[in-house]
């Protein structure tokens, strides 16, 4: 598992990355956001309340801070979080 730190307009965010056999696990996390990769689900997120959001088809934290959300859970929908928003500014609405 390796670790870095990500700051996004000021706030700091730790950005995990674990390899699997196959391809890599990525997760952004703040004290509330989290952002992850497509192989994390919602549906835990959702039963504790968790402030989550999914993007797909990335290789790097670069490309989650860029890419467009496509699944979020309730918690960061009432964040403010929509699918037309980059990883980018969910994690900072999440962060609020």
């Amino acid at each position: 598992m390796e670790q870095e730190q990500i700051n996004i307009n000021g706030i700091e965010f730790r950005g995990i990355r674990l390899k699997t056999q196959h391809g890599t696990i990525l997760l952004v996390q703040g004290a509330k956001a989290n952002l992850g990769c497509g192989y994390f689900s919602i549906a835990p997120a959702d039963q504790l309340g968790d402030r989550f959001a999914i993007v797909t088809g990335v290789k790097c934290f670069e490309d989650m801070l860029q890419a467009n959300i496509r699944q979020f859970s309730r918690a960061a929908a009432e964040s403010g979080v929509t699918d037309s928003m980059t990883g980018r500014d969910a994690l900072l609405l999440m962060e609020k």
